[in-house]
């Protein structure tokens, strides 16, 4: 199992991004799937998470501007980022809690995309 991020870049302060992640191997089902970030010389934390029924959660600094989605049969999870602000600069990672098929469920991470705000 193998997750892909895209979509990350260079965009000015108050402008929007989307971010994609998808999931691609032997894959029985997703549970999970979720987006965490890490700026230089701070501790990665978790931005959003959407679950397989849809539910989601976000940290309290992009509640209103960010947006997670997913489409399951493309085993994809997005991340719509509007109103950014130079504090979202970072490397933007997802991750997704996959059962593959014939093995256990287990957390696999995207390779991190850069999100660059100027201000």
């Amino acid at each position: 199992v193998q997750l892909q991020a895209s979509g990350g870049g260079l965009v000015q302060a108050g402008g929007s991004l989307r971010l994609s992640c998808a999931a691609s191997g032997s894959i029985f089902m997703i549970k999970t799937m979720g987006w965490f970030r890490q700026a230089p010389g701070k501790q990665r934390e978790l931005v959003a998470t959407i679950t397989s029924d849809g539910s989601t959660g976000y940290v309290d600094s992009v509640k209103g501007r960010f947006t997670v989605s997913r489409d399951n049969a493309k085993n994809t999870v997005y991340l719509q980022m509007s109103s950014l602000k130079p504090e979202d600069t970072a490397v933007y990672y997802c991750n997704a809690d996959v059962t593959a098929v014939a093995g256990p469920t287990r957390t696999y991470w995207g390779q991190g995309t850069q999100v660059t705000v100027s201000s």
